[in-house]
């Protein structure tokens, strides 16, 4: 049983870890702490994220870490096993693979991405720019094509196995982020995240962020 505790709420970057903690079926402690709580500066929690910020972990042995990518990196190598079938890296090469996609969506799709949401779906209505959700949507076109092409030949990035690659890159292609990008150009993209979204475990995050 793993000594996992969650920190964040699942209305906040949390959810990707709380995603995966669910698909391997890990016991763990959620401590549902908001984004904006004075905790997350405390001495006391600087030390298991010194840039006081949701999500971190503590796990067994002392570990302590930030960064809701990089939590799951470690989630997938040292618990992916416990998932039927497995979620962790079957190889070198294939946890380079992982590696690959969850930079890769970091670096090129979450910026156009959550900028499109910003001023298409979350901020107030006075404080959106429509020019600024175009130039977003603009600037997403060419790697959800070059995303769309790779997922024409496989259902998952990696193949036919879901990974925590197809995870991670989900979880920046939200589904409140997708609805506000026009995706009939990119249909495999479409179909893809309905299956990642579709399965159990994140049903049952969004299930807890609807709840508060």
């Amino acid at each position: 049983m793993s000594g996992l505790k969650i920190y964040g709420n699942a209305r906040s970057r949390a959810v990707r870890v709380l995603w995966l903690a669910k698909e391997l079926g890990l016991a763990f402690e959620h401590i549902a702490i908001a984004a904006n709580d004075p905790k997350l500066k405390a001495p006391e929690f600087l030390k298991i994220n010194p840039a006081g910020r949701i999500p971190a972990i503590e796990d067994e042995g002392g570990v302590a870490i930030g960064e809701s990518l990089a939590i799951n990196l470690y989630l997938a190598r040292r618990y992916g096993d416990q998932a039927k079938p497995s979620l962790a890296p079957a190889s070198p090469a294939e946890d380079a693979r992982i590696l690959q996609w969850t930079c890769w969506a970091m670096t090129d799709l979450e910026g156009p991405m959550g900028t499109a949401f910003l001023h298409r779906g979350f901020l107030p209505e006075d404080k959106r720019d429509p020019k600024v959700a175009e130039a977003a949507e603009a600037q997403a076109q060419r790697p959800l094509a070059m995303l769309d092409g790779v997922l024409a030949q496989n259902p998952y990035l990696l193949g036919d196995r879901f990974t925590v690659a197809d995870l991670n890159v989900a979880c920046v292609l939200s589904l409140n982020r997708i609805g506000v990008i026009d995706m009939a150009k990119f249909p495999h993209v479409a179909a893809w995240a309905k299956r990642c979204h579709d399965r159990p475990a994140a049903a049952d995050v969004r299930a807890m962020a609807a709840a508060g």
